[in-house]
């Protein structure tokens, strides 16, 4: 007996409350964030970040898989400033020796300066090559901090004399002709990358230390040119100087240069540097500063590299 119009209403939309309920139990539920015991608040997205890069072991393991591929000269690539609001972005490039191991090799985020200093100067001693490369704030408000960053690599890398034969880097690739594997938190796993990263903060750092007596009220020897309370109270207070990143929010904010003059910075530009400066504002408190902020780049470069 065919069924009357309103049980077949009923029947569907039993079917549909049950799809939804079904639906519902298959979702995933998010993990609910930690909570710090000491303030009963959840830990930040940076603090987390931190937690997980210090259970990572660095070793040779990709190294050893490009060696195994018949590579010789296996570079690690790394950069550091990203989510800096002063100064320059800084890339280094080193090739280890196979048979030397530098006892220490880390995340130089994970570093005090003293350790990543004495560290700095051992890589420089036993590497076969190593090489610093930095783009300026005007390349970096011309390009964006994403295309910026790999402009910085790229030069790193053509620097290296013997020129190497395959790359690691950290989540990233190059525009270059050469092999290349990308390694998610890499400076965390990879000596070569970590090697890179040391190198290229310690010099970085040196460079911002340089310019503090210049710029006294921006506090620089301490924040590194982070965002920090009193960065932001000078900036807010003096405004930005030549070395700031204009195309930076917490920089063009306290500028009377208007926002529209940087072109790429569209909505989804806007939305990633405001992300990157929250996430830097998490996990740095003072000397030791995190400058390796998850960057979302833009569809597609304004310009070649």
């Amino acid at each position: 007996m065919p069924q009357s119009s309103a049980q077949s209403g009923k029947s569907d939309l039993t079917k549909n409350q049950s799809g939804k309920k079904k639906r519902a139990v298959n979702k995933k539920k998010k993990k609910p964030v930690p909570l710090n015991p000491e303030t009963g608040l959840p830990y930040s997205k940076g603090t987390l970040k931190m937690r997980l890069l210090k259970r990572l072991k660095c070793t040779q393991q990709f190294e050893k898989l490009a060696w195994a591929a018949g590579a010789k000269l296996v570079a690690g690539v790394d950069e550091v400033g990203r989510g800096s609001l002063f100064g320059p972005v800084v890339a280094a490039a080193v090739i280890l020796e196979p048979d030397y191991r530098i006892k220490g090799l880390r995340d130089s985020k994970l570093l005090d300066q003293a350790t990543r200093e004495k560290l700095s100067e051992r890589i420089k001693q036993h590497a076969i090559a190593y090489a610093v490369a930095a783009v300026d704030v005007a390349r970096i408000d011309q390009l964006n901090i994403y295309w910026a960053s790999l402009l910085a690599m790229k030069n790193a890398i053509a620097q290296l004399a013997p020129a190497p034969d395959h790359l690691l880097l950290d989540a990233v690739r190059v525009d270059l002709d050469c092999p290349q594997t990308k390694i998610i938190h890499g400076d965390a796993l990879s000596i070569s990358i970590a090697a890179a990263s040391i190198i290229a903060k310690v010099h970085r750092d040196e460079m911002i230390r340089r310019w503090s007596p210049v710029y006294p009220q921006y506090d620089l020897a301490s924040n590194k040119g982070y965002r920090s309370p009193k960065h932001l109270a000078a900036l807010k207070e003096f405004g930005p100087t030549p070395l700031h990143r204009l195309s930076f929010a917490p920089v063009w904010i306290c500028n009377a240069i208007p926002q529209e003059v940087f072109g790429f910075m569209g909505p989804d530009a806007v939305a990633a540097i405001d992300e990157i400066q929250e996430d830097d504002q998490d996990e740095v408190q003072d000397d030791d500063q995190d400058d390796d902020a998850i960057i979302i780049p833009p569809s597609e470069p304004l310009t070649d590299l």
